[in-house]
């Protein structure tokens, strides 16, 4: 997997999916180069700046994007890259 450049906190809005989905999505962003201590979960990321990574969990994949343009209280991002999450017969994920 190749791995991302990336500047300040990664955000990874917490969407109230189960423990086992989100330590899943920490794993494979570190698996793309981003440390665990500049990951931050979030409701909302607060005061994002240009070049911040934002990430959108879903159940069988992760939305990869960066901050681009911030206007008033919003931002926009583009997206950077789409990581599939994968599970077994069992609905485990795996690598």
């Amino acid at each position: 997997m190749e791995k991302k450049e990336y500047t300040g906190t990664v955000y990874g809005p917490d969407q109230q999916y189960p423990e086992t989905i989100m330590n899943h999505s920490i794993k494979k962003l570190r698996d793309l180069g981003i440390k665990k201590e500049d990951i931050t979960i979030t409701d909302s990321p607060e005061s994002p700046q240009i070049g911040n990574i934002v990430v959108e969990v879903f159940p069988y994949h992760l939305d990869i994007a960066r901050v681009r343009t911030i206007r008033n209280d919003s931002f926009i991002s583009g997206s950077i890259t789409t990581v599939e999450l994968k599970t077994d017969s069992d609905g485990k994920y795996i690598d």
